[in-house]
């Protein structure tokens, strides 16, 4: 329980601290923008059960993919979108990583 408060936690303040770093002036904006992204989320709602706390999301969620990440590191290109991408990005990055703590225990 408390790695799951911890993995939904960090899919707040690690966009927080990117858009801190990458995005001044306009830190709020983007960080609110890159909270947004946890839409990508909704795929969940195709997988049976809904949550698994044990199941990793990456390569199994349609979102969680490696052709949709391809798609949101091509985003990047696109100056309008970049922030949006980077959210996107960084939600991976953050799944991925709950997926290398599942495997380690």
């Amino acid at each position: 329980m408390i790695a799951a408060s911890l993995h939904i936690l960090a899919h707040f303040l690690v966009p927080g601290v990117v858009a801190r770093l990458a995005f001044r002036p306009a830190w709020k904006h983007a960080w609110l923008l890159m909270c947004a992204t946890i839409v990508v989320d909704l795929d969940h709602l195709l997988a049976d059960p809904v949550y698994d706390p044990d199941r990793c999301s990456i390569g199994t969620h349609p979102l969680h993919t490696e052709p949709a990440m391809a798609v949101y590191g091509m985003l990047l290109l696109v100056p309008r979108l970049r922030i949006v991408a980077t959210g996107l990005l960084l939600h991976m990055a953050l799944d991925a990583s709950d997926c290398y703590r599942q495997a380690l225990y």
